[in-house]
């Protein structure tokens, strides 16, 4: 077996001692991006990348095509204005438009118009409760690093901005759209070297004044990692203001009423403190205060109480925990002679909604549903009314948006994808395996009707912070099963698919069982005759570019290829850099000698093994990622490239003008067309995709 030639890496004898452990880190030096030594491997690693990876062009041609479907989003109400997301098959981004109450329908924010480039995306929006202002927020490149601005909706002229440093900013406007809350980072001057991605407070801005004259209100002298949440009623009268430190799956809630207390000094009061547990606030337009928890229901309930009594002593169950499904969202519509409301749960992965007695809970019926997809939340009208608006997707359904008439009950197609492209025909179904403890987990495997296995396999998986993998629309998945192969998708604990208990079955100390999910859906897939380990790979990205870590460290045998996109790999260091401290409430902090025991029990970077036949590797990651540093990809490559005894590749992309979420859609075509072109080359998989116009296309 010929072993490969790959760009020379020093390996340094760079040894740290944790709680009597010896840590080695022999490519700490690939922490620094702008050394010369990292910048010449990195040039190398991209001369190895190009020479190495095959048939871009037929999938990338594919990928365009089915992302020509464009999108849509579910319309936002002020009256009789409505604002809504659209991207055109052509288009780069999504853009942002408003409907007049005439029914003129106008471009209010076009990145690309911002930014011929494409490198601008817009990150969120806000219009103010009246319909008048917009705030929103953008960053260039993909470093997420969100200026806010707010413009005149009727002239679509800026009048406020940039307002820098309001990454993740939540805006909460207040009525008369004379001033809102929001969320900004202290400037870097004021805080240590280091901690500038930290440091959140929430602030009171009046439109047309300098930010230096803002009012802080709230976050001053608490945990440096926390994000902020805020909110105002509708009606103006209720602030809720929310901390939780990092992404950790409880929070701290208080309201204040505003008809009692000034704007600029809250007069805040607790609901929940110090409690393990999440929960949200929705002040209704009948005078209750909607609690929406996890607090004892793992699985979400809905309860009720009056805002002058918002402590948990005084809630009362609305919609208890339902024993299988998780509750999402819900939506109240009270034009009606019984009022409503309409409840979202995800039931092992599938979006349902139900109908409720507003006054009593008791469900009296269901909303129609377009198919067994996922559901994006419902939209009500600020001001009440019989209608509601839910975004929908599955597997082979473009995103729409659809109308629910409370009145007639029936539900319409609102809104569809402005693209029209022939999707092929898949099957999907949903199967059921042990993992190594025996938990049941589930996996979603999409394949074509016309073949049997075994066949090339892409099994992905995510696995942390309660995200859940629902069905959805993606050229990714249809192209790759078009062309011959399988595309699994397991449930893994650590994920939101069956509720909070499900997630933290996966984080912290529990982290190995999100792997033995992992390992056990590889295990399931050839045991039924789906594929084969020559013919296995496996994909993931950020913590589940972790999971892709771990599993092929963990059990280079039982997979054949592995893609692993913005991963998190050292996880000795991980909290260093990046986002990383706001994530130790999920997987744990080294400084601590019980946490640092799980970390170091998986950390792929440190599992590496001379000598071992690994999985053809590729990894991609991002110079613009303020999320997860790329150093990680770049450590675990060198290490991965030093140690392979196989001849199997093992590869690095390395893109600039990147980052690790948002990017414009040609540079999703790319990044997507060389995964599947790396794991079509070391799966089996085909060289030639279906003709155009072949039988298996719908």
């Amino acid at each position: 077996m010929t072993r490969r030639s790959y760009p020379p890496a020093l390996r340094e004898e760079t040894v740290d001692e944790l709680h009597g452990t010896t840590v080695p880190d022999p490519y700490r030096w690939l922490e620094d991006p702008e050394s010369p030594a990292t910048k010449e491997w990195l040039a190398a690693q991209a001369e190895l990348f190009e020479a190495e990876l095959k048939r871009r062009a037929d999938f990338r041609e594919r990928i365009a095509e089915l992302l020509r479907s464009g999108s849509v989003g579910s319309p936002v109400w002020r009256g009789e204005r409505r604002f809504f997301l659209r991207r055109a098959p052509d288009q780069e981004h999504a853009v942002l438009y408003t409907v007049d109450p005439g029914g003129e329908e106008r471009v209010l924010v076009d990145p690309v118009a911002l930014d011929p480039s494409g490198l601008t995306t817009l990150d969120s929006w806000q219009p103010d409760k009246e319909g008048r202002l917009l705030a929103y927020q953008i960053s260039v490149g993909g470093d997420e690093e969100s200026n806010l601005y707010v413009l005149d909706v009727e002239t679509g002229e800026r009048v406020e901005g940039p307002i820098d440093r309001c990454r993740y900013s939540p805006v909460a406007w207040l009525p008369g759209g004379e001033a809102f809350y929001y969320v900004r980072r202290l400037p870097p001057s004021e805080v240590p070297e280091g901690e500038e991605q930290y440091h959140r407070r929430v602030y009171l801005h009046r439109v047309g004044t300098s930010t230096d004259d803002d009012v802080m209100v709230f976050g001053d002298g608490l945990e440096k990692t926390n994000y902020y949440g805020v909110s105002v009623s509708r009606d103006g009268r209720w602030l809720s203001v929310s901390a939780s430190r990092g992404t950790a799956p409880r929070n701290d809630l208080w309201i204040a009423d505003l008809s009692a207390s000034s704007p600029e000094r809250p007069a805040l009061v607790s609901v929940q403190e110090g409690v393990d547990a999440q929960t949200a606030l929705h002040f209704g337009r009948d005078g209750r205060l909607y609690v929406f928890t996890d607090r004892d229901a793992p699985r979400a309930r809905v309860c009720v109480t009056d805002p002058s009594r918002p402590g948990f002593e005084h809630w009362r169950d609305l919609i208890p925990e339902d024993p299988e499904a998780v509750l999402s969202d819900f939506a109240i519509l009270d034009d009606l002679d019984r009022p409503v409301m309409l409840v979202l749960w995800t039931r092992h992965a599938i979006s349902e909604i139900t109908v409720h007695d507003l006054a009593t809970g008791e469900r009296i019926g269901e909303v129609p549903t377009p198919g067994l997809g996922t559901i994006g939340g419902i939209v009500e009208r600020p001001e009440g009314g019989h209608e509601a608006w839910f975004s929908y997707t599955d597997n082979t359904t473009p995103p729409t948006v659809q109308r629910y008439d409370a009145r007639t009950g029936e539900t319409t197609l609102w809104a569809t994808s402005p693209g029209a492209v022939e999707v092929p025909s898949v099957r999907t179904e949903q199967v059921v395996y042990r993992s190594a403890d025996g938990t049941p987990v589930r996996m979603l495997v999409i394949s074509r009707p016309d073949l049997e296995g075994p066949r090339p396999t892409i099994l992905y998986g995510y696995g942390g912070f309660g995200i859940s993998m629902t069905p959805g629309y993606s050229a990714s998945i249809l192209t790759w099963v078009e062309a011959g192969g399988v595309y699994a998708i397991a449930h893994l604990r650590g994920g939101g698919e069956e509720g909070e208990e499900w997630h933290r079955a996966g984080m912290l100390g529990n982290k190995q069982n999100v792997f033995d999910d992992f390992h056990a859906a590889a295990e399931h897939l050839i045991a039924t005759g789906v594929t084969t380990p020559e013919m296995l790979g496996i994909s993931g990205g950020s913590n589940g570019g972790l999971l892709v870590g771990a599993a092929l460290t963990q059990r280079p045998d039982l997979y054949a290829a592995a893609v692993c996109i913005a991963p998190l790999l050292d996880m000795v260091r991980y909290e260093k850099f990046g986002l990383g401290a706001t994530w130790n409430v999920e997987y744990g902090s080294a400084e601590i000698p019980e946490e640092f025991a799980w970390l170091w029990s998986y950390s792929p970077y440190h599992h590496v093994r001379e000598g071992v036949a690994y999985p053809a590797t590729l990894f991609a990651v991002f110079q613009n990622d303020t999320r997860v540093h790329p150093l990680h990809a770049w450590k675990m490559c060198a290490a991965l490239q030093h140690a392979q005894a196989a001849d199997r590749p093992i590869l690095l992309r390395n893109e600039a003008e990147a980052g690790h979420s948002t990017r414009k859609v040609s540079k999703t075509v790319d990044l997507t067309a060389d995964q599947l072109s790396f794991l079509a080359q070391h799966t089996g998989l085909g060289a030639a995709l279906p003709a155009e116009g072949s039988s298996d296309t719908a």
